[in-house]
């Protein structure tokens, strides 16, 4: 069975470190995949990080992850709020997956407080910034681990 954990990243998170810092912070992506590199390393685990603008692209990545990975940690950006067609594409995925938000979504506007992605999480993770996605690979490795 692989070992290795997707992160996967939506919209506008390729700017992460440049946009909005007051909201998001000053780290990167490549910040992310170095540290949750580290940690899963540390627990006999890889991680590869994609990041896309594009729905169609992100959905081709989690049906790849069907095959090639144990768990995944999904950070949707706006396509969280709008997008079912990521939703069935999770349903198709049988490994833990954990839902990350940077900012606590709950404390922003309205319309994201709707998650379609969470009706497929196991878990959900917003306001630990950066810190978060670290977290679900944690998270990922203890399930994975224990054969759950």
């Amino acid at each position: 069975m692989s070992r290795t954990i997707y992160i996967l990243n939506g919209p506008n998170l390729n700017l992460l470190g440049q946009r909005q810092p007051e909201i998001y912070g000053y780290d990167t992506l490549d910040d992310v995949r170095q540290r949750c590199a580290q940690l899963a390393e540390g627990k006999g685990f890889s991680v590869d990080l994609f990041q896309s603008n594009h729905e169609g692209v992100i959905i081709d990545t989690i049906h790849e992850a069907r095959s090639a990975a144990c768990g995944i940690v999904i950070n949707p950006g706006a396509f969280t709020h709008t997008s079912v067609a990521i939703l069935d594409a999770l349903n198709t995925f049988e490994g833990p997956v954990i839902e990350c938000h940077i900012s606590n979504v709950h404390k922003r506007e309205a319309f994201r407080h709707h998650s379609y992605v969470s009706l497929r999480a196991d878990g959900v993770l917003a306001g630990f910034g950066v810190e978060g996605y670290e977290l679900a690979v944690r998270r990922i490795c203890s399930v994975v681990s224990a054969g759950g």
